[in-house]
């Protein structure tokens, strides 16, 4: 109805009275049919000015054109973006959302206590106990498991290339682990959201899967791990994404020094403490650093039990000796310099170095033997 044949909506305005047109002059600039009083006073009087003005704002951002995502500066054209454009990070890698969406599993495959809830209610439960000891049959077991772990982890490392997406890693680890009727242990482990953990360049460790392609010129460390037969087989190595500079190279022979030379003693009665000690030397000679928060661990039936605390740095003062028997992982990450400190980002989850500068580290699972340690995870020598 226009405004010649309306009356006012007002109820304190005398009968008779004609009705102007009346808008705020946003609604006239956006075109937005404004209400129909004979005054501003009858507008202010009338028992509809409280839901006016609730509601008038919402009438205004429904009318305006939003800006496309396209502009968004933190969305790329191809629709991935980054998640958190105000965290300042160390380094030029950044997080390529969106993720895609959990991978699911058959169901005749056996999954561990944490692979609904996310809570690995056993390892609370076993806190504080000794490390346990395998009997025969677990130690098979655990053979069986960490074989598996290496055949998938030299599945993924073969897919390494420039172009492909650490998301596409993921899908291979997973389907990999299915083929073999194993669980990928990573996947909603105190939520973690993916099956592998894939860290590029500056990331230390527990970088997410996304939507990045790798480069020519990055290195990247793939971490695997499976459980069946109700035991965990965990192993990790960093490799190289087609030609990368001497500096990464020197890093990556570091780190693989660096855990080999620990590995050789190990046996029972081996302190605990020494491991560090043998790792922290060999990475300052070469002009890099141990990161120190993240350590070894016991694994068996539960994927991170005792020894809990396995530091990978000297003058440390982690208790304990190996004993036969029992199965843990070695897993030094070393970084360029000087500096071992790191930064999380706030997907809860990816560290990465403190300066930006980059990370390498490889991992195996051992058997402390009667006589020395058995390499359960063991793979081909490292080639660059």
């Amino acid at each position: 109805m226009n405004a010649s044949g309306a009356r006012c909506q007002s109820p304190k305005c005398p009968n008779g009275n004609s009705a102007s047109r009346l808008e705020c002059p946003t609604c006239h600039k956006l075109g937005i049919t404004g209400s129909f009083f004979c005054s501003q006073e009858c507008f202010k009087e009338s028992n509809l000015i409280g839901i006016l003005q609730k509601t008038h704002k919402i009438v205004h951002d429904l009318a305006t054109p939003r800006q496309s995502l396209q502009d968004d500066p933190s969305i790329d054209n191809n629709g991935t973006f980054n998640p958190f454009p105000h965290f300042k990070f160390t380094g030029p890698l950044r997080p390529c959302y969106p993720l895609s969406p959990r991978r699911q599993l058959p169901d005749h495959i056996q999954r561990p206590d944490y692979a609904e809830g996310a809570v690995p209610i056993s390892e609370r439960k076993n806190a504080g106990m000794p490390p346990r000891v395998l009997s025969l049959e677990e130690q098979d077991k655990m053979r069986t498991v960490c074989r598996l772990a290496r055949e998938v982890l030299d599945l993924a490392a073969a897919a390494v290339r420039p172009g492909i997406t650490t998301d596409e890693i993921d899908k291979i680890v997973h389907e990999a682990c299915i083929e073999r009727d194993a669980y990928p242990s990573t996947l909603n482990y105190r939520h973690y959201p993916k099956s592998v953990c894939t860290s590029v360049n500056e990331c230390v460790c527990h970088g997410i899967p996304d939507q990045r392609k790798l480069r020519e010129g990055d290195i990247i460390n793939i971490d695997v791990t499976l459980y069946k037969g109700g035991f965990h087989g965990d192993v990790n190595a960093t490799y190289a994404v087609g030609r990368i500079d001497e500096e990464s190279k020197r890093l990556i022979r570091t780190a693989r020094q660096c855990l080999d030379e620990a590995i050789k003693i190990c046996k029972p009665g081996t302190l605990v403490r020494d491991i560090g000690k043998t790792i922290e030397p060999i990475a300052r000679a070469s002009g890099c650093s141990v990161v120190r928060t993240y350590t070894g661990h016991g694994v068996n039936d539960l994927f991170h039990t005792a020894p809990t605390n396995i530091p990978h740095y000297a003058k440390n003062k982690a208790v304990g000796t190996l004993k036969a028997g029992t199965c843990l992982t070695i897993e030094p990450m070393v970084n360029l310099g000087g500096n071992w400190d790191e930064v999380h980002w706030p997907d809860n989850w990816t560290a990465t170095t403190a300066d930006g500068k980059r990370s390498a580290q490889f991992e195996e699972t051992l058997l402390i033997t009667e006589t020395g340690v058995e390499v359960l995870t063991a793979g081909r020598p490292l080639e660059l």
